[in-house]
């Protein structure tokens, strides 16, 4: 999996990252990603915060007819919360990009990222599209600038793609680094594909990548009103690969960028996989699995470096799911320090301070399903962060 190259490693792809001032650092803040076919198929997943901002409303209204020529995104505001003021923002900045473009503003896609609850400047807008139309380019540096360009508290980019030989691709870039908690997608991605795919089979392959890997990226519980994950097709490899060998490679894309959302989430200093195993379905495992991975006190224990088991069996005892209390294993980092609900391996045995990476792994001995959450612990940065947020 490549992480220097992102949206412009398909075929058909052009993108751009300036500096437009909606940040009052100066720093990077207006990021432009074109198709330029022969195909303009689109996918998109949003979220399911019912207080949803202005571009996700206006969003859901481009990709409804499953086709999508650019997706236009500014950080240093979240256009949230802005009333009929902040949706026209939205209209007009698809109208002015689409103009630039020659394309219809209905097959603009617009994502913004930043505060909640403050108007975006229009003549802002106004005076950065064409700063970010003109500095339009294929290859790498385009890539990296428009994936520099979405970054709020983020303190590295983020980009994956992914090369199949047969000639096609896939490239994503991603933006987050707190906030991050699972509603159909996760932080604000956009992924290209120059594979040769209908916008149906897109939306299908895109809800099953995230389902796996974005949903399962679950920070601090904390579900963003801009959430946002596009998917545009370019057809520009000529090739139409089987369904299931894009999935494949869409769920790698999505699974490394998913690892780099959780790996600079704020002020972590521990990344954990929480893996829930022998569960009666999925969907149990899974609710086991996030029962932990929220629970302040188990993020605090790690945070600590002290592998407090008991932490984990208090939240595993909050779900609906199906186990014995008495037959749970607990096991981190190889050691299983619960055994039978009792006391196992001395929790000695585990040294948290030294590796970043924790993994733990309830057992419940009740079925044949398994699903991981990713999380990571609570630190003193995280608060300090959050508590005067303005990026």
């Amino acid at each position: 999996m490549d992480t220097d190259r992102g949206v412009t490693a398909a075929g058909g792809f052009r993108a751009a990252g300036v500096t437009a001032g909606f940040k009052p650092s100066g720093k990077p803040d207006f990021a432009l990603v074109v198709n330029d076919g022969p195909q303009s198929a689109a996918a998109a997943v949003f979220t399911s915060n019912r207080v949803a901002a202005a571009p996700v409303h206006w969003s859901r209204q481009v990709v409804a007819d499953g086709a999508a020529r650019a997706v236009i995104l500014n950080s240093g505001g979240a256009n949230a919360c802005t009333g009929p003021q902040g949706f026209q923002t939205s209209h007009t900045t698809a109208e002015l990009v689409g103009e630039a473009l020659e394309v219809g503003a209905g097959d603009v896609v617009v994502c913004s990222t930043g505060l909640i609850g403050e108007q975006l400047p229009l003549q802002t807008i106004r005076d950065g599209v064409p700063l970010v139309v003109a500095a339009l380019a294929e290859g790498e540096a385009a890539g990296l600038a428009a994936a520099t360009a979405i970054m709020t508290t983020d303190t590295v980019p983020k980009q994956a793609t992914h090369r199949s030989a047969e000639g096609w691709g896939v490239g994503g870039m991603a933006k987050g680094a707190g906030m991050l908690a699972p509603g159909l997608a996760t932080m604000l991605v956009v992924i290209t594909t120059d594979a040769e795919l209908p916008a149906t089979v897109l939306q299908r392959c895109l809800a099953e990548a995230c389902a796996s890997t974005f949903d399962r990226t679950d920070s601090d519980g904390c579900m963003s009103t801009n959430d946002t994950v596009v998917l545009m097709g370019s057809g520009a490899s000529g090739v139409a690969p089987e369904e299931a060998e894009f999935v494949r490679a869409l769920t790698a894309v999505c699974h490394s960028l998913a690892q780099q959302l959780i790996r600079d989430a704020e002020g972590a200093s521990h990344d954990i996989a929480v893996t829930t195993v022998n569960a009666v379905s999925a969907e149990e495992a899974e609710e086991v699995s996030r029962s932990v991975a929220r629970s302040n006190l188990f993020k605090t224990a790690i945070f600590g470096n002290d592998p407090n088991w008991g932490r984990v069996l208090s939240a595993v005892g909050t779900t609906s799911s199906v186990f014995d209390p008495d037959e749970l294993d607990v096991s981190i980092n190889g050691v299983t320090v619960c055994r039978d609900g009792m006391i196992g391996d001395s929790r000695d045995g585990v040294d948290l301070a030294a590796a970043r990476e924790v993994e733990v792994v309830i057992d419940l001995k009740v079925g044949v399903h398994e699903a991981t959450i990713w999380t990571n612990d609570l630190t003193h940065d995280y608060v300090e962060e959050n508590s005067a947020y303005s990026t």
